[in-house]
């Protein structure tokens, strides 16, 4: 493993979310959804592609509050610019969303 130092961590912005919208991502590759989350004030909307299609339906993801980074460059990914990276965790059948476990105001940072 790799030492992090605390500088390192605290320059990486993870914060709260709520997924506003939710729909498959055209000619990905893997497949995928676009998803605009509301990461409230002072960070806004964000659009991002996520591989989450195996264990979650659009309909499951529209309101639920995810943790994501929002600091990282926007990334080309199919035909969208993903402008932040949702959080989760790999099993076998898909990835698990990374989620508060209660709800918080949105833009809340991880920290």
């Amino acid at each position: 493993m790799n030492d992090l130092s605390w500088d390192e961590f605290e320059r990486v912005e993870i914060r709260v979310g709520t997924i506003l919208t939710a729909e498959p991502l055209p000619k990905a590759r893997v497949p995928a959804y676009i998803l605009t989350i509301d990461f409230g004030e002072p960070v806004g909307i964000r659009k991002s592609s996520a591989r989450i299609t195996a264990l979650y339906s659009p309909e499951e993801l529209i309101g639920r509050q995810i943790v994501g980074v929002v600091n990282f460059p926007p990334k080309q990914i199919g035909s969208i610019k993903s402008q932040c990276l949702v959080t989760g965790f790999y099993r076998e059948d898909g990835v698990v969303l990374a989620v508060p476990d209660k709800p918080v105001p949105n833009g809340l940072r991880l920290g």
